[in-house]
């Protein structure tokens, strides 16, 4: 829920995620394919929450949270509901982008949502305030990175890395993956992390979108488990 990364790449749609938190924090539940009235998803749980940061459904939509929006706020607790809890009821909606248009946010943390739909890429924004909606072009590669974590420099800094990688060599998903796993070094803004704060990288996640199915990939950097799922995709007529 702290970085976030999405290509497009030879037909494929690959969506990664790290999630940081603060050691204190009790670690996810290993994902798992829950079967609703109108959709299958499969997500990795919030113990704390019971919410989630990453979530695909049968459907081809993909959803990724990041905390915050544009930029790092005070936190101001109690929260009518966790941002996590938000992410799951909008990729259960049967229109998820119309779902978030229409969905009360009041007394909700802040944050960003990635959200891919068939040949469609938007990038949604709680400020606290007000509602962001931004379409992006969904054969582009993008990455973000958590305002809460992550100033300015950091993130610029970070973009500059994943622009080099992307035209370095031929890409692949595990390659993808791979990245996701380095930090250059710098155990404070490398992409794991491990801050004298005690705030870490606990997971991996990534969803590889084909045509029939979404092949999701789980890797629990602190238990050292790896969960991988072949979720197929509902065939429309």
């Amino acid at each position: 829920m702290c970085t976030v990364s999405f290509m497009r790449l030879h037909g494929q749609v690959i969506i990664t995620s790290n999630r940081d938190e603060h050691l204190q924090r009790e670690n996810a539940v290993a994902p798992a394919l829950h079967t609703l009235p109108a959709k299958k998803i499969i997500f990795p749980k919030d113990a704390k929450a019971g919410g989630s940061w990453f979530a695909a459904a049968d459907d081809g939509v993909v959803l990724v949270l990041l905390n915050g929006a544009f930029k790092k706020h005070n936190p101001q607790p109690p929260y009518r509901k966790s941002r996590g809890l938000i992410l799951l009821e909008i990729i259960e909606a049967n229109e998820p982008l119309s779902f978030f248009k229409v969905i009360s946010l009041e007394n909700i943390e802040p944050f960003t949502i990635v959200l891919y739909q068939p040949d469609q890429l938007y990038e949604l924004r709680w400020d606290g305030k007000n509602k962001h909606e931004k379409q992006l072009d969904a054969a582009g590669s993008y990455i973000w990175s958590s305002a809460t974590l992550y100033n300015d420099e950091i993130i610029a800094y970070r973009e500059e890395l994943f622009e080099q990688f992307i035209h370095s060599a031929a890409i692949t998903a595990k390659g993808i993956y791979d990245f996701h796993a380095s930090n250059n070094g710098d155990t404070e803004n490398g992409f794991i992390i491990s801050r004298k704060t005690g705030m870490k990288t606990f997971s991996i996640t990534q969803a590889v979108v084909n045509d029939d199915a979404v092949n999701f990939l789980h890797s629990d950097l602190l238990q050292q488990q790896e969960y991988a799922e072949v979720l197929p995709l509902k065939q429309t007529a």
